[in-house]
């Protein structure tokens, strides 16, 4: 009786150098887009504010905005959950089609979105509604695009794979602030309320066809339904629902991994994206300046996180993991210190460049580990529901946290002592996980 070949464990076998290539560009490019279209909206916040919440205080302003911004992770877990266990079900490639659509949905209608004065409540709820569709879309964008760049590395390289997922997110967080950035040098503040913040999200809505058609050829690591194959593991609509053995099978796992991520996800977020309001509206730092930031930002995560990947696959996980975060934790408050006490663009950029890289550090290894945590026939639920529960909770409403805990404290300090503490006890995490490098991670449960 015929069956269907296994790619073997760890990547191997079925994939050809030129087969891998393209899935690590068609990954990238398609995961690129899509962080584009979810994270340009926190660079035009303050210009959205206003125009949605005319009504409330300038600091009442940014906590909405922000609180907006915010609801879009809330989705995250379940995006995750659904469309992971869609993927393990499914395939990969379907569901990566999925998240692109959505993604664009989520950008008409921001787009699209009237203003309070258009149409009152009527725009802030259009807002709403796109980000929590944003949200679900990237909650399982990031679970599903991991796994499939994971599956196809040899054993020896999952770390080199894996990290063009966080280079992709750091290429988008680039090209969004640097769209915004051009048109915020371009256009009077009137025509940037009046039209300009709709571009990017236009740009966003154009991108989707593109993203479409590149992933409609990638090559899928999860095999079809053949009968007379004697085991379940990686092959699509087979075996108990993905969901429900992750949270019966491996709950522990989701734990630990859980509070791996909590400190990147943070990190992330503040240093990405809080950091253009924070210098703007607490140090007094010109619009174009705090964006230029971000671009930093995103090219040094994008231009860094392959030879990171590299790096880990040679001395481990783990290890560099460990140090990155210690580092962290170490420069932060001076760090803070040095831009508060005088701001400047040339300080801001340096400061932003030396969180950038230590972003990259440890976030990059983190990427890889998740997935090596789950066996293949629930690995993209897995790291989609630690992922997105993980980005949810802590990552998503840490510019809200952080608004807040600004207006509260009055010190700028804030942000440095939020994200020590968060960096630190993320950290106790990597005392109880495993480390997976360069093991085959599909012969046994991992």
């Amino acid at each position: 009786m015929s069956t269907i070949p296994m790619p073997r464990a760890g990547g191997q076998g079925l994939y050809s150098p030129s087969m891998r290539r393209r899935v690590i560009a068609g990954t990238t490019i398609g995961n690129a887009l899509e962080f584009f279209d979810f994270t340009v909206f926190s660079f035009l916040m303050l210009v959205i504010g206003p125009l949605f919440f005319p009504e409330a205080s300038s600091y009442g302003q940014l906590l909405l905005t922000t609180a907006t911004f915010g609801v879009g992770f809330l989705m995250r877990p379940v995006g995750g959950m659904l469309i992971g266990s869609y993927a393990d079900r499914h395939g990969r490639r379907a569901a990566m089609a999925l998240t692109l659509w959505l993604m664009g949905a989520g950008c008409a209608l921001i787009a699209a979105a009237p203003t309070y004065v258009q149409m009152g409540v009527v725009g802030p709820v259009m807002m709403v509604l796109a980000r929590l569709i944003q949200g679900f879309a990237a909650g399982g964008e990031v679970g599903v695009s991991t796994t499939l760049l994971v599956e196809h590395a040899p054993a020896s390289k999952r770390g080199f794979y894996s990290s063009w997922q966080f280079g992709s997110q750091c290429l988008g967080v680039m090209l969004g602030a640097l769209v915004v950035t051009l048109l915020t040098a371009a256009l009077n503040p009137e025509q940037m309320q009046a039209w300009g913040w709709r571009l990017p999200f236009v740009i966003g809505i154009l991108t989707v066809p593109v993203g479409a058609y590149i992933r409609r050829n990638l090559e899928e690591t999860l095999a079809p339904v053949a009968t007379g194959l004697g085991h379940e593991a990686g092959r699509a609509g087979t075996g108990p629902q993905p969901l429900r053995r992750v949270f019966v099978e491996h709950k522990v796992v989701v734990l630990k991994g859980i509070l791996l991520v909590i400190g990147g996800m943070v990190s992330a977020q503040i240093i990405s994206f809080y950091m253009p309001a924070y210098a703007n509206r607490e140090l007094g730092m010109p619009a174009t300046s705090t964006l230029s930031a971000s671009v930093v930002v995103g090219a040094i995560g994008f231009l860094t996180a392959p030879f990171i990947g590299m790096l880990a696959d040679r001395v481990g996980r783990k290890r560099v993991i460990f140090w990155s975060r210690a580092a962290t934790v170490g420069v932060l408050l001076p760090s803070f210190h040095w831009l508060v006490s005088a701001p400047s663009t040339g300080r801001l950029m340096l400061v932003i460049a030396v969180l950038g890289l230590l972003l990259a550090l440890q976030t990059t290894p983190v990427i890889t580990m998740l997935p090596e945590l789950f066996p293949k026939a629930v690995r993209a639920t897995g790291m989609s529901v630690v992922y997105g529960v993980g980005i949810s909770v802590f990552g998503g409403f840490a510019q809200f946290f952080l608004t807040w805990l600004l207006h509260v404290t009055g010190s700028p300090m804030a942000p440095a002592w939020y994200l020590m503490a968060t960096v630190a006890i993320s950290t106790v995490a990597l005392f109880w996980i495993r480390d997976r490098t360069g093991q085959d991670i599909d012969s046994q449960e991992a």
